[in-house]
């Protein structure tokens, strides 16, 4: 069963995780529903594409309306496909949500167990990862894209709430719209990096299609890592949803880079 639901035009909830924990606010945006012109027609949520920052903020403002979570308790990340993880407090809130130039530097993945914060990140093809542990009421997301997936930073997500004391028995993830194994080709390099990481585990989420190229399971292969970690297979859901197979996405590989970013986002609401 499909874990992102769409509600609204504009964005996906993961329905499982709402029905479980009605406090917690997590999904992604789509495409649809904004302002911004051009390549980044409607939707587009990244500062740094080359879109009107004006039309990025005024989508960003819409969105907090609809989420009813206010634009100033965001934070966000200059994102650089790195495995930096930041735990975050209140005193962040803000940091990131209307400018790129106060932004997170160099960061792919943020976590808090406090209320009132939204956690966002931007993607376009690349897998994001949602982390969840209620009775820690710790959350987080990560960016993962081929280079922080084969640098595992799934596991580091994991590894840093273990120092937290959570156990992987308690944590849930949803792996979230990303681009497809079909849609999705890379090279030996690539792959040699995913075998190097893999090497105990028969399945490989990867197929030789042509010398040289391979169709790479992104979504599968953050799976494989995170039951490595220790994450109990029932405490993960996988989207079946592709950002280059459905229209309701920017796709940076689909649109050959020029393109918006649809905003990943996960909190606890304030009571």
């Amino acid at each position: 069963m499909e874990p992102f639901a769409l509600h609204h035009p504009s964005y996906l909830t993961i329905e499982n995780w709402t029905k479980l924990f009605p406090e917690l606010l997590a999904g992604m945006t789509t495409k649809h529903g904004g302002t911004s012109k051009g390549f980044f027609q409607t939707l587009n949520m990244g500062f740094h594409v080359g879109d009107r920052i004006d039309d990025v903020v005024e989508n960003r403002q819409k969105l907090s309306v609809l989420l009813d979570f206010p634009l100033n308790g965001w934070v966000g990340a200059e994102q650089t496909h790195d495995i930096v993880l930041k735990k975050v407090s209140r005193i962040d809130r803000g940091t990131g949500a209307e400018s790129y130039q106060n932004a997170f530097k160099g960061t792919d993945g943020f976590y808090t167990d406090e209320p009132g914060i939204l956690l966002t990140l931007c993607f376009a093809d690349c897998v994001p990862l949602y982390f969840a542990a209620p009775k820690f009421k710790m959350i987080g997301l990560a960016h993962a894209g081929w280079k922080g997936t084969v640098r595992e930073i799934a596991r580091q997500m994991v590894q840093a709430w273990r120092n937290e004391g959570i156990p992987p028995e308690e944590i849930y993830i949803a792996i979230g719209p990303s681009i497809c194994e079909e849609c999705y080709i890379v090279d030996n390099h690539v792959v040699n990096l995913v075998e190097n990481i893999l090497e105990d585990v028969d399945e490989k989420p990867y197929n030789l299609i042509s010398d040289g190229q391979y169709s790479l399971n992104l979504r599968q292969l953050n799976r494989q890592i995170l039951l490595k970690a220790g994450i109990p297979v029932r405490n993960i859901l996988m989207t079946g949803y592709c950002t280059s197979c459905h229209d309701l996405f920017f796709s940076h590989r689909k649109d050959q880079g020029k393109t918006g970013r649809m905003l990943s986002f996960i909190g606890w609401k304030e009571i």
